[in-house]
């Protein structure tokens, strides 16, 4: 998925919430999760991530620069992001039936 294209919808917090994924460059293929609940005060959060328990951020700029994978951002570290599913939904599902910005 392109970099500006996951960014939007992201930014947007429509039908992003439980996005699972790995770096493909990790031989263990570790999952972390990101997602945005609506209603709080941080609605971007992150688990299983460099720090214990994952964070929140009050938007998804703040979440993408924060260096929590491994030292490094999402930002930095895209090319490498393998997304298992959104929403409980493969990739092309998620795609294929949910309103994207």
């Amino acid at each position: 998925m392109d970099w500006d294209f996951f960014f939007r919808q992201l930014e947007s917090g429509m039908n992003i919430n439980e996005t699972c994924f790995y770096f493909k460059d990790d031989p263990n293929e570790v999952e972390h999760y990101l997602g945005y609940i609506s209603g709080q005060e941080n609605p971007y959060w992150v688990g299983y991530c460099d720090i214990d328990g994952g964070c929140d951020f009050k938007n998804a700029t703040e979440l993408v620069n924060a260096q929590i994978f491994n030292g490094k951002t999402l930002k930095e570290r895209w090319s490498n992001v393998i997304i298992c599913h959104i929403e409980g939904c493969g990739l092309d599902d998620w795609m294929k039936y949910f309103h994207h910005i």
